[in-house]
């Protein structure tokens, strides 16, 4: 059995699940294949646990954590109400295909509605498609406001 969480960043248990489950994401090809940096492993819960809008979802089955969700709130100006962006979504391998995302999804969807949120948005990569597929079971679809302008393109530009 699956048991979901909200992770307390404080929690020594929470906080080497949350970058051990992390790191294991970094080193797969779909999170860039390259392991965390020391300096993150070290520095990420706390950096979390200093910041309100942050969240994270932890999956255990029995004292194994087996998958994670990060989420940060954001704000829709358009619904002048809170977003949450889910940041990241980790399932051990040895465990996908069982649920353990779609469970973790209810867990954040609780605690979107509980912070007042308008909708939940998220990233994924378009070759990612087991992801595509989980994603679209829970509702997600491409984001558009007029169809005759597209769906959104998540970009970004390093500092």
């Amino acid at each position: 059995m699956i048991d979901v969480v909200l992770a307390d960043y404080r929690n020594s248990g929470h906080a080497a699940a949350l970058v051990d489950l992390l790191d294991a994401y970094a080193r797969d090809p779909a999170g860039g294949g390259t392991p965390l940096e020391a300096a993150v492993c070290a520095g990420l819960p706390a950096a979390l646990a200093a910041r309100p809008q942050a969240f994270s979802v932890l999956a255990y089955d029995g004292a194994q954590p087996v998958g994670l969700i990060n989420c940060i709130e954001g704000f829709s100006t358009f619904a002048c109400q809170p977003l949450v962006n889910v940041h990241d979504v980790v399932v051990l391998a040895s465990h996908r295909g069982r649920r353990v995302a779609q469970q973790m999804f209810a867990r954040v969807e609780q605690e979107a509605r509980a912070r007042g949120a308008c909708k939940l948005t998220l990233e994924v990569l378009s070759g990612n498609e087991p992801a595509l597929r989980s994603y679209e079971r829970e509702g997600f679809m491409n984001y558009q406001l007029d169809p005759a302008f597209g769906h959104a393109v998540f970009l970004q530009k390093k500092l």
